[in-house]
C-alpha cells in the first residue's frame, strides 16, 4: 500500500471517518443556530419591554436559546475530539506497522529520533489540526455567512460598512496564515533532526561517558534544542498576529457602525431594536471571526505535520516474496535430512561500494563449513543476505534446493534464527526476553534453550530467576550473558538455520568453550553459521571457505588451507602466533570466521 498526495495516509484514514466528521459538524451547525436565533429573539425581547407587553415567553426562548447553543457545542466538541483521537490512533499504528514492515535499506536512510518524532510529536499535531481547526472552520465559517445575512436583512448600509472594515483585516491574516505553513514545516523539520539527535546520543551513552563527550553532545543537541526554540517563537509570533489582526478589523467595525447607527436611531431610519440585534450579530462574530482565522493556522501547521507523517507512510515495504516461482511447502523444507545451503554467484554492494563478488560455494547439509576472512570480507553481508535483509544483485541463495527469494519473507525467518554481534536485550524480565516472538513455548522448550545456550547457571544465581528485571539494552547482565541470552530466545523457535555472527565475541574462555560445545551439539540437529573473531572455534571444521575483499579466495580443511592458502597461514598466524594453528591464546582482533553446517531441524 502506497499512499501519495499530501495527505496521503492522513487522507486515507480521515475519510473512513467522514461520517463521524458529519455528524459532529451538523452538530455545531445546528449549535450555531441557536446562536444566531439569540440576537433576533433578545431584538424582540427589548421591543416587547417597550411596547409594555408580557415577558415570560421572550425570557424563557432566549434562555432555552442558550442552553441549547451550549449544549450542543459541548456534545459538537466531544465528539469531534473522539473522532480526532480515533484518527490518530489509527494514523499511528499505520505508522508502526509500515516502519516495522519497512525494507531494510530503506529504513536506514531514516533516523530513528525522527521516526519517533514524526511517529509521537507529528501525529499530536494532526491530532489538533482535525479535533479543533477542521470543525472550528466549518461551524464558524458557517456562524459568519449566517450572521452576515441576517446583518444584512436589518440593514444593509451597516454590513457594507462592516465588511470594509473586515476585509483588510481578512486579508493580512491570511497572509499570516500562508507565511506560518511555511515557517510550521521548518520546526516540525528542526523538531526531527533534534529528536534524531537526542536519540543518538542517548542511545550511546556510555560511550559519550567513556569518550569525555559530555560537552560536546550537550553543544551539538543544545544547538539543535536553541534552533527549534527559535522556529517555536517564529510559529508562535506568526499565530499570535492572527487574532489581534481580526480584532483591530472588529474594533475598528463596532466604532464605525455604533457610530452611524445611533445617528441612524435619532432620525429615525433605523429602530433601537434594529441597532441593538446588529451590534449583537456584530459581537457574535468578533469570536467565530478571531476562531477561524486561529484554526486556519493550526491547519496550516497541521499540513506540516500531514506531509511528515505520509512521507513515513510512504516508506517502501519488504517484499514478502521477490520471485514468485516456486510454492513452498515450508513443513516439508523443514523436515528434510540433507538440505544444502548453496550461494550461487552471489554479488550486492552497499551503495556504489562493492560487498561480494560472485560469490559461490556450497554448504552440504552434514558437516561443519567455515567462512574466514579479514574485516571487511563480506561475512556479515553472506549472513543479511541470507536472511533477506538486501535483495541481491546478481546471483541466487538457496536452502534445500529452494531459492530464498521464492519463500515469504515471514516462512523464511522461521527457518533461520539470526544472534547478533551486539545482541539486543529489551527492557522486561529474562522471561519476556526469552519469550520474544515466542510466546507459545513450553517449560521443558524453555529449559532445553537455557541449558544448550549455557544461560541456565545464570538464572539458577539469580534470586527471581527468569522473573528478574532487566534495565534499558538488558542492564543487569554482562555482554557475555545477554549473548547466551540472545542464543537461547533464538533456539527457543527451533530454526532450521541457526546464524551466529561473532557470537563469542562479548564471551570469557569459559563462556565461549561452552558455546562451542553447544554449537558442535546443535550442528548435529540445525545448519549452524556462526561469524566469530576467535578461529579456535572453527580449526576442526569439515570445510573453511576463505574470502578476502568479497571473493572466495580458497577452499578446504584447517589443515589443507595451513599448506595452500596464504593468507589463511597469516591469519592464523596473527591469531595463533605460529603456524600449526592449534595454540591455546587467541586475539582475534584483526579477522573473523564463520561456520556453517548441516540443515536438520532442531528436536
Amino acid at each position: 500500500m502506497r499512499l501519495e498526495g499530501e495527505a496521503g495516509l492522513v487522507g486515507h484514514i480521515t475519510r473512513k471517518h467522514a461520517g463521524k466528521i458529519a455528524g459532529a459538524v451538523l452538530l455545531g451547525l445546528v449549535a450555531a443556530v441557536a446562536g444566531l436565533a439569540q440576537p433576533v429573539f433578545i431584538g424582540q425581547l427589548i421591543a416587547t419591554v417597550e411596547n409594555s407587553a408580557p415577558l415570560a415567553w421572550p425570557i424563557v426562548i432566549v434562555l432555552l436559546l442558550f442552553a441549547a447553543e451550549a449544549t450542543l457545542s459541548a456534545l459538537q466538541a466531544y465528539a469531534m475530539g473522539r473522532t480526532g483521537e480515533s484518527i490518530v490512533y489509527q494514523t499511528r499504528t499505520v505508522l508502526v506497522d509500515r516502519v516495522l514492515g519497512a525494507d531494510y535499506r530503506a529504513f536506514g536512510k531514516h533516523r530513528i529520533g525522527d521516526i519517533s518524532s514524526r511517529i509521537i510529536a507529528d501525529t499530536a499535531m494532526l491530532r489538533i489540526a482535525l479535533s479543533q481547526s477542521l470543525s472550528s472552520i466549518v461551524v464558524d465559517t458557517a456562524m459568519v455567512l449566517g450572521g452576515a445575512v441576517l446583518m444584512f436583512l436589518i440593514d444593509p448600509l451597516l454590513l457594507g460598512i462592516t465588511l470594509g472594515c473586515l476585509a483588510v483585516a481578512s486579508v493580512l491574516s491570511l497572509v499570516l496564515a500562508r507565511r506560518l505553513k511555511v515557517v510550521a514545516t521548518q520546526q516540525r523539520t528542526i523538531m526531527g533532526d533534534f529528536g534524531a539527535d537526542l536519540h543518538r546520543a542517548i542511545s550511546a551513552l556510555a560511550t559519550v561517558k567513556s569518550s569525555g563527550a559530555e560537552d560536546f553532545e550537550k553543544d551539538r543537541i543544545g544547538k539543535l534544542a536553541f534552533a527549534a526554540r527559535r522556529s517555536g517563537i517564529r510559529v508562535s509570533a506568526l499565530g499570535a498576529l492572527l487574532a489581534p489582526a481580526m480584532g483591530i478589523g472588529m474594533q475598528v467595525s463596532l466604532a464605525v457602525v455604533i457610530v452611524t447607527g445611533m445617528s441612524r436611531v435619532a432620525t429615525g431610519s433605523l429602530s433601537a431594536a434594529s441597532l441593538t440585534a446588529f451590534i449583537m450579530y456584530l459581537f457574535y462574530l468578533v469570536s467565530p471571526l478571531i476562531t477561524l482565522f486561529m484554526a486556519i493556522g493550526q491547519l496550516q501547521q497541521g499540513r506540516a505535520a500531514i506531509g511528515r507523517i505520509s512521507e513515513l507512510a510512504d516508506i517502501e515495504q519488504e517484499a514478502e516474496v521477490r520471485s514468485p516461482v516456486y510454492s513452498v511447502d515450508t513443513v516439508n523444507l523443514s523436515e528434510q535430512s540433507h538440505d544444502e545451503v548453496r550461494f550461487e554467484r552471489a554479488s550486492f554492494s552497499h551503495g556504489d561500494t562493492p560487498a561480494l563478488r560472485n560469490v559461490s560455494f556450497t554448504a552440504p547439509g552434514r558437516g561443519l563449513t567455515a567462512i574466514v576472512g579479514p574485516s571487511g570480507s563480506g561475512k556479515t553481508t553472506l549472513l543479511q543476505l541470507l536472511m533477506r535483509f538486501y535483495p541481491l544483485e546478481d546471483g541466487r541463495i538457496l536452502i534445500g534446493g529452494q531459492d530464498i527469494n521464492t519463500i515469504p519473507v515471514r516462512e523464511l525467518r522461521k527457518l533461520v534464527g539470526y544472534v547478533q554481534q551486539e545482541s539486543t536485550a529489551l527492557r522486561g524480565t529474562i522471561a519476556d526476553n526469552l519469550l520474544y516472538g515466542q510466546s507459545g513455548a513450553s517449560d521443558s522448550e524453555l529449559e532445553r534453550a537455557l541449558a544448550l545456550s549455557g544461560l541456565e547457571p545464570v538464572v539458577r544465581r539469580l534470586p527471581k530467576g527468569l522473573n528478574t528485571e532487566l534495565g534499558e539494552s538488558g542492564a543487569g547482565l554482562s555482554g557475555g550473558e545477554r549473548q547466551r541470552l540472545a542464543v537461547a530466545r533464538t533456539l527457543l523457535r527451533r530454526p532450521s538455520v541457526l546464524l551466529l555472527d561473532e557470537a563469542t565475541s562479548n564471551l570469557d574462555s569459559e563462556s565461549e568453550l561452552m558455546l562451542r560445545n553447544t554449537v558442535t551439539q546443535i550442528a548435529r540437529e540445525c545448519t549452524v553459521i556462526s561469524v566469530a573473531h576467535r578461529l579456535s572455534t572453527i580449526v576442526d571444521a569439515d570445510r573453511i571457505v576463505v574470502m578476502d575483499a568479497g571473493e572466495v579466495r580458497a577452499m578446504g580443511t584447517h589443515e589443507q588451507l595451513l599448506q595452500d592458502s596464504p593468507l589463511y597461514q597469516r591469519l592464523t598466524s596473527i591469531q595463533f602466533g605460529g603456524p600449526s594453528g592449534r595454540a591455546e591464546t587467541v586475539s582475534g582482533q584483526n579477522c573473523a570466521v564463520g561456520s556453517l553446517r548441516g540443515s536438520l531441524p532442531l528436536v
